[in-house]
């Protein structure tokens, strides 16, 4: 799979602009209908009201080289060649939140605040746009919820110290703990975690990277509140309707699990919902074209598009 992603990335390093042009324009054409849910997305991303200057360092998408960050340099390198090769931008790559004082592309952002200056970009998206095909419905799974991931974070340690060893939850972290040795626990794949009626899914510098294949599966995502969002538009997902919400220090945990375990009609309408949401982003062409208009509304923004005219 590797060896097919740098082949097609070589591929794009060698494609005429013309057959850009047209594949834009194709798209365009395809999901004219959906032009009004496209502009939505934009502008979510795109969270600007007035043009914005440049510096005058910041990098030309001729000068854009790969430094670190593999996965993210081709997610952007993919969709610059859609644009004048002179056209600039900012870019920031990693797991980061912070606002930069000019608009920036980003991977996330925090949901709440004045956060106008990160554009968000679908970025490190083999890692985070991952779906599965789940095979069990929600009443075939164990009456339990599941959590493996590294805990590093203050907010992942308030997890385990709360939930670690209760019969409603196998949690179990995959690095190694000096402090808590108890509770390092065998990997865990994702096939064997489909099996638990619930799925944990806790930020992690950013967002919780298992959110995507959890909301894809038959099983329920928990969550504290979340505070970041990406190219998923995390902060418009809604508590009881797309997920299970449950307090920051999971005392309210064991109440919302068996409420659901109770009540399994509400909790498959949650699982509807969440695969509802999720389906515009399972449509490649559909998001090759919101990643298109997304910097096309960047570079229109930052005056390019008129001085290149």
């Amino acid at each position: 799979m590797k060896l097919l992603y740098y082949i097609k990335h070589a591929l794009l390093n060698v494609t005429p602009s013309r057959c850009f042009n047209f594949h834009k324009d194709r798209l365009d054409g395809e999901f004219r209908e959906l032009s009004n849910y496209v502009l939505g997305r934009v502008n979510y991303y795109v969270n600007l009201n007035n043009e914005f200057t440049l510096p005058v360092e910041s990098v030309a998408i001729k000068n854009y080289k790969r430094k670190g960050y593999t996965s993210y340099y081709f997610d952007l390198k993919e969709f610059l060649h859609y644009f004048p090769k002179d056209f600039k931008f900012e870019y920031y790559f990693g797991d980061e939140t912070h606002i930069e004082p000019v608009p920036t592309l980003f991977k996330a952002r925090p949901i709440e605040g004045d956060n106008k200056n990160s554009v968000l970009f679908k970025l490190d998206k083999r890692r985070h746009f991952r779906f599965v095909d789940d095979k069990l419905s929600f009443t075939e799974k164990k009456d339990m919820a599941v959590f493996r991931g590294a805990v590093t974070q203050p907010h992942r340690i308030k997890f385990m110290q709360a939930l670690f060893g209760n019969p409603l939850v196998d949690a179990g972290q995959s690095n190694e703990s000096q402090d808590h040795p108890e509770w390092k626990k065998p990997f865990m794949s994702v096939e064997e975690q489909l099996q638990y009626k619930f799925l944990v899914c806790l930020e992690g510098n950013d967002v919780a990277s298992n959110l995507k294949w959890a909301m894809s599966s038959n099983s329920v995502v928990v969550t504290p509140k979340m505070k970041f969002e990406t190219w998923f538009m995390e902060g418009t997902l809604e508590a009881g309707k797309h997920y299970i919400e449950v307090k920051d220090d999971f005392s309210d945990f064991e109440e919302k699990i068996n409420y659901y375990i109770e009540h399994p009609e509400e909790a498959e309408k949650i699982i509807n919902n969440a695969h509802e949401y999720i389906k515009p982003f399972m449509n490649e062409k559909l998001e090759q074209l919101v990643c298109i208009k997304t910097l096309e509304r960047y570079f229109q923004l930052s005056g390019q598009y008129e001085k290149s005219k």
